[in-house]
Formats: C-alpha cells, sequence, structure tokens
C-alpha cells in the first residue's frame, strides 16, 4: 500500500466526503476517487457504504480497521523519517510517551522540563491510555516510553522503576456518608456502588486484595481514565476505585479520597523497548529521567 494513498483515505475519512476531501488535498475529485477505488481492489474489499442518502460516506468494518491501521503506519512513518532526517549534532526531535494516570507523569513532566530548557527544539507527544494501549503502542514503535502501575508484566522490556508509590482508595462526594471516614476495608465496598478500572490487572489486584471473585462487587461502571468518573462520581452515580493524587479534593471540592485498608502500594515503572536503540532526543529525555531518580 502506498503511504500517498493512504494519507488520501484519511483525509476522506476525516472530511466525511470525497468533495471535502478532493479540496482538501487540491485534486480532482475524479482522480481522488480512482485512487480510492484502486486501493479497495488492491485489498479486495469495499472500504465505504455506497448509496448513503446523507451523502456522507461511512466506513465498512473492514474500512475501520483501514483507518486505525492507516493512522498507525502514518505516524510510524512520520516518525522514522524525523529520526533520519533530524541534524546528527542537534537535539529537534519529538520524544513519544505513553502512561495511564499517575502522580510519577509529575517526575516525567520535569524530566521534559529539562530537557526543554537545553534543547528548545525538542518536542514531546504525550498519549493517555490503559496499559494494554500503551504497550501495543510501543510494541509498534509508535511510542518512545510507556509509564506502567503495577502489576504490569513488563519482562520483555528495559524499565526503570520511579520514585513514587500510589496508593489505592475510594474517590467520594463530600456529602457521602463515606466521606467521614478516615479508611475503609474491603467488606465496607460489598454493597456500594462502585466504579472501577477497565484494566485486567488492575481487576486482578482487587481480587487478591477483596479476596473474593471481583463479580461479587456491585459495579455500576468501568473506566479507562479518571476524569470522566470523577464527573460521575460527583453526579451520584457511584464512587470510584482509584488512586490518590490524581482527582480535585481540596475543601472546595464535592469529593474527598479515602484510603483503603490494608494499603495496597503500588510501584511505578518507565519502560521502554529493550532491544531497540532509542532516538537522540529519547536517548537525552531517559538521562535526565535517571538523574532525577538518583536525586530522590
Amino acid at each position: 500500500m502506498d503511504l500517498r494513498v493512504l494519507r488520501y483515505f484519511l483525509t476522506v475519512v476525516q472530511e466525511e466526503g470525497i468533495v471535502a476531501a478532493a479540496n482538501a488535498l487540491h485534486m480532482t475529485q475524479p482522480t481522488l476517487s480512482r485512487q480510492l477505488k484502486d486501493l479497495e481492489q488492491e485489498l479486495g474489499t469495499q472500504l465505504f457504504v455506497r448509496g448513503n442518502k446523507a451523502q456522507r460516506l461511512v466506513l465498512t468494518d473492514k474500512g475501520q480497521l483501514l483507518r486505525k491501521r492507516a493512522e498507525d503506519l502514518l505516524l510510524l512513518a512520520d516518525k522514522t523519517k524525523q529520526e533520519i532526517q533530524q541534524d546528527a549534532q542537534l537535539l529537534n526531535g519529538t520524544v513519544h510517551i505513553g502512561g495511564g494516570e499517575s502522580q510519577g507523569m509529575r517526575l516525567i513532566a520535569r524530566a521534559a522540563k529539562q530537557l526543554k530548557d537545553k534543547y528548545p527544539l525538542v518536542s514531546f507527544n504525550i498519549f493517555s491510555g490503559n496499559a494494554e494501549d500503551v504497550k501495543e503502542r510501543l510494541d509498534k514503535g509508535l511510542l518512545d516510553f510507556g509509564l506502567f502501575i503495577e502489576p504490569t508484566n513488563l519482562q520483555k522490556y528495559a524499565t526503570l522503576r520511579l520514585p513514587y508509590i500510589d496508593h489505592w482508595g475510594l474517590l467520594v462526594r463530600r456529602d457521602s456518608p463515606l466521606a467521614r471516614k478516615q479508611s475503609l476495608e474491603a467488606k465496607e465496598l460489598l454493597n456500594i456502588p462502585l466504579l472501577v478500572s477497565n484494566q485486567q490487572t488492575v481487576k486482578h489486584n482487587f481480587q487478591r486484595w477483596f479476596k473474593l471473585p471481583i463479580d461479587e462487587l456491585n459495579i455500576v461502571s468501568t473506566y479507562n481514565l479518571l476524569f470522566n468518573a470523577a464527573l460521575m462520581v460527583e453526579e451520584g452515580v457511584g464512587n470510584a476505585v482509584c488512586l490518590d493524587k490524581l482527582a480535585a479534593v481540596s475543601d472546595n471540592s464535592k469529593l474527598c479520597f479515602i484510603p483503603l485498608v490494608p494499603q495496597l502500594p503500588i510501584h511505578l515503572d518507565l519502560a521502554w523497548r529493550q532491544y531497540q536503540p532509542l532516538s537522540k532526543e529519547a536517548g537525552a529525555f531517559l538521562r535526565e529521567v535517571e538523574a532525577l531518580c538518583a536525586e530522590k
């Protein structure tokens, strides 16, 4: 597949139509239509649903798959081109970092600031997602580093343990009876509505802590990042099982955080592909992180 044609395909998807895409690409509509037809013939499948009365192109299931793969391929191609073309002495590329929500991201941000002060042309791309999403992008070469919250199997990666420890607790409304408690035990969570992370490793960790199947809990919703889950808590949908120091829980906030006991200390690891050389920018960033870890 020609990367140029994949860019055409994604433009059509983004513009939701041939005419708008052709204008955006500064090419004629027949030429663009022919490129898409050739792409469909090459792949042996239909990518768009034809005959849509709304005059809006809709992707088939195979088209949805190609969209995701094309986005990954083009991102990797652009990243590779940038790394090859950059000046041998000047650091001016992008460091790609992925991770879930954790206070450990503060150290990552501090290292990014220090590197940026030394090399102003360096930029950063931050991807927020759960462990499965971050590992997938790390394996594909779309990320230089991933920040992982244990328990996560990182045996095939090079890793650096960060000097932070997170703790699990419950995010509740400040007007909830639970807000008066200093801590919560497992048995106190059995009969209340809960929002929990959809990561399998987190669910396994909680099964171990509860010492009972997680399906015995009253789980009303799952989530992958906390911001929207916190809004659900504010609106009274349930109480979110989460890590500390992530949600705003000041005296003026509608929410407060109650730690779970016995405590569940969670370590944080920065990981990268073990047998793949880092770009100059990524290597310089890693040295900044290592120096900050050594100061702790």
